[in-house]
């Protein structure tokens, strides 16, 4: 039996974390560039900066990478007739009819 290549799934699923690990390195960049609650001043004058700025980087590239693989998901459903999302019809109005309702209390 033939080695069988990498499924797509899995492709797609590496894809997708390394877009992610990616956007995640520009955010963490741009948090570290424009000084957000004074990151910059604290990750450089402090002895453990460097692994506070990757474990940051580390936990948003986890975050945006499944944002970024469920987004990537959610587009390759298609329905057969090319509409995407659920059904618009029209709600009937006799489905929106108050009921009344009895409720009894017990007196003490």
């Amino acid at each position: 039996m033939p080695q069988s290549a990498m499924p797509k799934l899995v492709k797609l699923y590496i894809t997708q974390v390394l877009i992610g690990f990616a956007i995640a390195a520009a955010f963490v960049a741009t948090l570290l560039y424009f000084n957000v609650a004074n990151l910059w001043h604290l990750v450089t004058h402090n002895d453990v900066g460097i692994i506070a700025v990757i474990v940051l980087w580390f936990a948003n590239g986890i975050v945006f990478s499944g944002v970024q693989f469920a987004i990537s998901i959610m587009r390759m459903a298609e329905s057969e007739d090319g509409n995407q999302g659920g059904k618009r019809d029209d709600i009937p109005l006799t489905a929106l009819e108050p009921i009344p309702v009895e409720a009894q209390s017990r007196r003490r």
